[in-house]
Protein backbone atom coordinates (compact mmCIF):
# COMPACT_ATOMS: atom_id res chain seq x y z
CA UNK A 1 0.00 0.00 0.00
CA UNK A 2 1.36 3.35 -1.33
CA UNK A 3 1.22 6.49 0.81
CA UNK A 4 0.58 9.82 -0.43
CA UNK A 5 1.03 13.19 1.37
CA UNK A 6 0.74 16.76 0.24
CA UNK A 7 0.99 20.17 1.57
CA UNK A 8 -0.85 22.90 -0.62
CA UNK A 9 1.01 25.50 -1.98
CA UNK A 10 -0.52 29.10 -3.54
CA UNK A 11 -0.51 27.91 -7.33
CA UNK A 12 -3.26 25.15 -6.12
CA UNK A 13 -5.51 27.29 -3.90
CA UNK A 14 -9.17 27.10 -4.45
CA UNK A 15 -8.60 24.31 -6.71
CA UNK A 16 -11.39 21.44 -6.46
CA UNK A 17 -9.48 18.77 -4.83
CA UNK A 18 -9.88 16.42 -7.18
CA UNK A 19 -8.82 18.20 -10.12
CA UNK A 20 -5.68 19.11 -7.58
CA UNK A 21 -4.71 15.37 -6.97
CA UNK A 22 -5.16 14.51 -10.65
CA UNK A 23 -2.65 17.33 -11.67
CA UNK A 24 0.22 16.21 -8.69
CA UNK A 25 -0.49 12.29 -9.85
CA UNK A 26 -0.42 11.66 -13.32
CA UNK A 27 -1.01 8.20 -12.48
CA UNK A 28 -3.92 8.35 -10.87
CA UNK A 29 -7.31 9.39 -13.23
CA UNK A 30 -9.53 12.00 -11.69
CA UNK A 31 -12.77 9.28 -11.60
CA UNK A 32 -10.48 7.17 -9.39
CA UNK A 33 -9.58 9.93 -7.15
CA UNK A 34 -13.28 10.71 -7.03
CA UNK A 35 -14.14 7.30 -5.87
CA UNK A 36 -11.42 7.48 -2.95
CA UNK A 37 -13.11 10.80 -1.99
CA UNK A 38 -16.29 9.04 -1.80
CA UNK A 39 -15.07 6.36 -0.15
CA UNK A 40 -13.83 8.41 2.64
CA UNK A 41 -10.02 7.67 1.94
CA UNK A 42 -8.72 11.05 1.46
CA UNK A 43 -8.15 13.20 3.83
CA UNK A 44 -7.63 17.02 4.78
CA UNK A 45 -5.72 17.71 8.36
CA UNK A 46 -7.07 14.28 9.46
CA UNK A 47 -10.72 14.80 8.39
CA UNK A 48 -12.64 13.33 5.69
CA UNK A 49 -13.62 15.70 3.17
CA UNK A 50 -16.15 16.21 0.01
CA UNK A 51 -15.82 16.14 -3.86
CA UNK A 52 -16.15 19.85 -3.67
CA UNK A 53 -14.09 20.70 -1.41
CA UNK A 54 -11.34 23.40 -2.57
CA UNK A 55 -8.03 23.33 -0.97
CA UNK A 56 -6.58 26.05 0.88
CA UNK A 57 -2.82 27.17 1.25
CA UNK A 58 -1.18 24.62 4.23
CA UNK A 59 -4.04 21.92 3.69
CA UNK A 60 -2.37 18.54 4.71
CA UNK A 61 -3.64 16.10 2.24
CA UNK A 62 -3.34 12.49 2.62
CA UNK A 63 -4.21 8.99 1.67
CA UNK A 64 -3.26 5.58 0.78
CA UNK A 65 -3.83 4.07 -2.56
CA UNK A 66 -5.16 0.61 -2.16
CA UNK A 67 -3.30 -2.07 -3.67
CA UNK A 68 -5.02 -3.41 -7.22
CA UNK A 69 -6.22 -6.40 -7.36
CA UNK A 70 -6.04 -6.97 -11.69
CA UNK A 71 -8.33 -10.06 -13.06
CA UNK A 72 -6.31 -12.44 -14.87
CA UNK A 73 -6.37 -11.80 -18.58
CA UNK A 74 -6.20 -14.82 -21.02
CA UNK A 75 -5.47 -15.26 -24.57
CA UNK A 76 -8.34 -16.17 -26.86
CA UNK A 77 -8.63 -17.85 -30.35
CA UNK A 78 -10.36 -14.63 -31.88
CA UNK A 79 -9.69 -14.00 -35.40
CA UNK A 80 -7.82 -10.82 -37.00
CA UNK A 81 -8.42 -9.05 -39.84
CA UNK A 82 -4.85 -8.00 -40.16
CA UNK A 83 -4.15 -4.91 -42.09
CA UNK A 84 -0.40 -4.85 -41.41
CA UNK A 85 2.61 -6.45 -39.14
CA UNK A 86 6.17 -6.77 -38.52
CA UNK A 87 7.97 -7.17 -35.63
CA UNK A 88 7.52 -4.08 -33.88
CA UNK A 89 3.98 -3.13 -34.92
CA UNK A 90 0.61 -4.46 -35.99
CA UNK A 91 -2.41 -3.18 -37.38
CA UNK A 92 -5.48 -4.46 -37.08
CA UNK A 93 -9.44 -4.08 -38.59
CA UNK A 94 -10.97 -3.98 -35.33
CA UNK A 95 -15.13 -5.07 -36.32
CA UNK A 96 -17.69 -3.64 -34.71
CA UNK A 97 -18.85 -4.33 -31.16
CA UNK A 98 -15.12 -4.99 -29.62
CA UNK A 99 -13.73 -4.06 -27.13
CA UNK A 100 -10.36 -2.48 -27.48
CA UNK A 101 -9.12 -3.54 -24.04
CA UNK A 102 -10.49 -5.27 -20.66
CA UNK A 103 -12.49 -3.36 -18.36
CA UNK A 104 -14.98 -3.76 -15.97
CA UNK A 105 -17.65 -6.10 -17.31
CA UNK A 106 -15.63 -7.21 -20.69
CA UNK A 107 -12.64 -8.93 -19.44
CA UNK A 108 -13.25 -11.82 -22.47
CA UNK A 109 -13.54 -11.22 -26.11
CA UNK A 110 -11.70 -8.00 -26.15
CA UNK A 111 -8.97 -7.13 -29.11
CA UNK A 112 -6.40 -7.64 -25.86
CA UNK A 113 -7.21 -11.41 -25.39
CA UNK A 114 -6.74 -11.84 -29.68
CA UNK A 115 -3.77 -9.98 -29.98
CA UNK A 116 -2.21 -12.25 -26.87
CA UNK A 117 -3.44 -15.11 -28.50
CA UNK A 118 -1.77 -14.29 -31.79
CA UNK A 119 1.11 -12.39 -30.43
CA UNK A 120 2.32 -14.19 -27.40
CA UNK A 121 4.58 -12.73 -25.36
CA UNK A 122 5.48 -9.77 -27.60
CA UNK A 123 3.43 -6.98 -27.00
CA UNK A 124 4.87 -3.74 -25.04
CA UNK A 125 3.84 -4.30 -21.76
CA UNK A 126 4.04 0.01 -20.67
CA UNK A 127 0.30 0.04 -20.44
CA UNK A 128 0.39 -2.73 -17.94
CA UNK A 129 -1.13 -6.34 -17.90
CA UNK A 130 -4.73 -4.93 -18.87
CA UNK A 131 -3.58 -3.50 -21.95
CA UNK A 132 -0.80 -4.99 -23.71
CA UNK A 133 0.53 -3.41 -26.36
CA UNK A 134 -2.71 -1.00 -26.79
CA UNK A 135 -1.46 2.76 -27.80
CA UNK A 136 -4.88 4.11 -28.29
CA UNK A 137 -8.17 2.69 -28.42
CA UNK A 138 -11.29 3.68 -30.56
CA UNK A 139 -15.41 2.85 -29.56
CA UNK A 140 -16.91 -0.97 -28.95
CA UNK A 141 -18.88 0.24 -32.05
CA UNK A 142 -16.68 1.87 -33.96
CA UNK A 143 -14.71 -0.33 -36.69
CA UNK A 144 -11.46 0.14 -38.89
CA UNK A 145 -7.82 0.77 -38.04
CA UNK A 146 -6.19 0.27 -34.69
CA UNK A 147 -2.44 -0.17 -34.04
CA UNK A 148 -0.56 -2.45 -30.93
CA UNK A 149 3.11 -2.52 -30.29
CA UNK A 150 5.07 -5.81 -29.60
CA UNK A 151 7.77 -4.53 -28.07
CA UNK A 152 8.44 -0.81 -25.91
CA UNK A 153 10.49 0.88 -27.72
CA UNK A 154 7.60 0.52 -30.65
CA UNK A 155 5.52 1.86 -28.20
CA UNK A 156 7.02 4.96 -26.79
CA UNK A 157 7.56 6.22 -30.57
CA UNK A 158 4.23 5.74 -31.42
CA UNK A 159 3.09 7.22 -28.00
CA UNK A 160 5.07 10.01 -28.94
CA UNK A 161 3.69 10.83 -32.28
CA UNK A 162 0.30 10.29 -30.70
CA UNK A 163 0.98 13.30 -28.15
CA UNK A 164 2.65 15.23 -30.94
CA UNK A 165 -0.70 15.33 -33.09
CA UNK A 166 1.72 13.55 -35.84
CA UNK A 167 -0.15 10.19 -36.76
CA UNK A 168 -2.38 10.31 -39.78
CA UNK A 169 -5.81 9.53 -38.31
CA UNK A 170 -8.63 10.17 -40.84
CA UNK A 171 -12.02 8.54 -40.34
CA UNK A 172 -15.37 8.63 -42.07
CA UNK A 173 -18.69 8.86 -40.80
CA UNK A 174 -22.58 9.54 -41.62
CA UNK A 175 -24.41 12.51 -40.01
CA UNK A 176 -27.58 13.73 -39.54
CA UNK A 177 -28.48 16.64 -41.41
CA UNK A 178 -26.73 18.50 -44.63
CA UNK A 179 -24.13 19.76 -43.54
CA UNK A 180 -23.98 23.30 -45.48
CA UNK A 181 -20.01 24.08 -45.53
CA UNK A 182 -18.01 21.38 -47.72
CA UNK A 183 -15.21 21.76 -45.38
CA UNK A 184 -14.98 22.57 -41.63
CA UNK A 185 -13.16 22.70 -38.25
CA UNK A 186 -14.31 22.67 -34.62
CA UNK A 187 -11.80 23.61 -32.02
CA UNK A 188 -13.72 23.03 -29.19
CA UNK A 189 -12.44 21.30 -25.61
CA UNK A 190 -13.95 18.07 -24.76
CA UNK A 191 -14.25 16.91 -21.18
CA UNK A 192 -16.41 15.26 -18.96
CA UNK A 193 -20.44 15.57 -19.04
CA UNK A 194 -20.88 17.73 -15.92
CA UNK A 195 -23.69 15.52 -14.69
CA UNK A 196 -23.69 12.52 -16.87
CA UNK A 197 -20.66 10.35 -16.34
CA UNK A 198 -20.73 8.32 -19.19
CA UNK A 199 -20.59 11.06 -21.40
CA UNK A 200 -18.36 13.43 -22.60
CA UNK A 201 -18.96 17.02 -23.67
CA UNK A 202 -17.69 20.63 -24.84
CA UNK A 203 -16.80 21.87 -21.83
CA UNK A 204 -14.83 25.53 -22.09
CA UNK A 205 -13.91 25.30 -18.15
CA UNK A 206 -12.57 22.00 -17.58
CA UNK A 207 -12.00 20.05 -21.18
CA UNK A 208 -8.98 19.69 -22.43
CA UNK A 209 -8.35 20.95 -26.23
CA UNK A 210 -10.07 19.24 -29.27
CA UNK A 211 -9.47 19.90 -32.92
CA UNK A 212 -11.25 17.89 -35.45
CA UNK A 213 -10.79 18.56 -39.36
CA UNK A 214 -14.45 17.39 -41.58
CA UNK A 215 -15.39 17.58 -45.26
CA UNK A 216 -18.32 16.36 -46.90
CA UNK A 217 -17.92 13.53 -49.01
CA UNK A 218 -21.39 13.24 -50.15
CA UNK A 219 -24.90 14.64 -48.92
CA UNK A 220 -27.83 12.71 -49.20
CA UNK A 221 -31.34 13.90 -48.36
CA UNK A 222 -31.56 13.68 -44.22
CA UNK A 223 -27.39 12.63 -43.89
CA UNK A 224 -23.78 13.65 -45.12
CA UNK A 225 -21.19 11.24 -45.48
CA UNK A 226 -18.56 12.81 -43.97
CA UNK A 227 -14.48 12.49 -43.80
CA UNK A 228 -12.90 13.72 -40.16
CA UNK A 229 -9.64 14.14 -39.65
CA UNK A 230 -7.97 14.25 -35.96
CA UNK A 231 -5.63 16.71 -34.93
CA UNK A 232 -5.98 15.52 -31.23
CA UNK A 233 -7.63 12.53 -29.98
CA UNK A 234 -10.17 12.69 -26.90
CA UNK A 235 -12.67 10.65 -25.57
CA UNK A 236 -15.60 10.52 -28.10
CA UNK A 237 -14.47 13.58 -29.46
CA UNK A 238 -15.95 13.24 -33.31
CA UNK A 239 -19.17 11.62 -31.74
CA UNK A 240 -18.89 14.90 -29.36
CA UNK A 241 -17.54 17.97 -32.00
CA UNK A 242 -19.96 16.42 -35.17
CA UNK A 243 -22.99 16.48 -32.53
CA UNK A 244 -21.89 20.11 -30.97
CA UNK A 245 -22.55 21.82 -34.40
CA UNK A 246 -25.98 19.82 -34.81
CA UNK A 247 -24.85 16.73 -37.08
CA UNK A 248 -24.63 14.19 -34.46
CA UNK A 249 -23.48 10.77 -36.17
CA UNK A 250 -26.01 8.50 -37.28
CA UNK A 251 -26.78 5.64 -35.06
CA UNK A 252 -25.19 7.36 -32.06
CA UNK A 253 -27.61 6.30 -28.86
CA UNK A 254 -25.35 8.26 -26.62
CA UNK A 255 -25.23 11.88 -28.64
CA UNK A 256 -28.09 12.00 -31.12
CA UNK A 257 -31.34 12.34 -30.93
CA UNK A 258 -32.10 12.05 -33.83
CA UNK A 259 -34.25 8.20 -34.61
CA UNK A 260 -32.26 6.29 -36.61
CA UNK A 261 -35.00 4.23 -39.46
CA UNK A 262 -31.97 1.80 -40.03
CA UNK A 263 -31.59 -1.02 -37.81
CA UNK A 264 -27.91 -0.30 -36.72
CA UNK A 265 -26.00 -1.03 -33.36
CA UNK A 266 -24.51 2.23 -32.86
CA UNK A 267 -22.75 4.83 -34.21
CA UNK A 268 -21.79 5.07 -38.38
CA UNK A 269 -17.59 5.59 -37.73
CA UNK A 270 -15.34 3.71 -39.11
CA UNK A 271 -11.28 4.40 -38.70
CA UNK A 272 -10.62 4.42 -41.98
CA UNK A 273 -7.00 5.42 -42.60
CA UNK A 274 -4.19 5.24 -39.79
CA UNK A 275 0.02 6.65 -40.89
CA UNK A 276 2.44 6.79 -38.78
CA UNK A 277 6.29 7.03 -38.87
CA UNK A 278 7.60 3.41 -38.40
CA UNK A 279 9.44 3.28 -34.82
CA UNK A 280 12.66 1.05 -36.60
CA UNK A 281 12.64 2.06 -40.36
CA UNK A 282 11.83 5.93 -39.57
CA UNK A 283 9.90 5.27 -42.90
CA UNK A 284 6.05 6.50 -43.15
CA UNK A 285 3.59 3.66 -43.20
CA UNK A 286 -0.24 4.28 -44.56
CA UNK A 287 -2.65 1.29 -43.65
CA UNK A 288 -6.37 1.49 -44.83
CA UNK A 289 -9.27 -0.26 -43.23
CA UNK A 290 -12.16 -1.29 -45.99
CA UNK A 291 -15.10 -0.21 -45.13
CA UNK A 292 -17.62 -2.76 -43.14
CA UNK A 293 -20.03 -4.18 -45.19
CA UNK A 294 -22.74 -2.46 -43.01
CA UNK A 295 -21.54 1.15 -43.81
CA UNK A 296 -21.70 0.02 -47.64
CA UNK A 297 -24.49 -1.42 -47.50
CA UNK A 298 -26.00 1.94 -45.80
CA UNK A 299 -24.73 3.94 -48.31
CA UNK A 300 -26.03 2.32 -50.91
CA UNK A 301 -29.27 2.46 -49.58
CA UNK A 302 -28.97 6.27 -49.16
Amino acid sequence: MERFRFEITEELEDERIDKCLSALIDSLSRSFIQKLIREGEITVDGRPVKGSYRVKVEDIVEFDLPESVEPDIEPENIPLDILYEDKDVIVVNKPKGMVVHPAAGHYSGTLVNALMYHCGSELSGINGCMRPGIVHRIDMDTTGSVIACKNNAAHLCLARQLKEHTVNRRYVAICCGSVKEDEGTVDRPIGRHPTERKKMAVNERNGRRAVTHYRVLQRFEKYTYIECRLETGRTHQIRVHMASIGHPLLGDEIYSNHRSPFRLQGQTLHAKTLGFIHPSTGEYVEVEAPLPEYFRQLLLTL
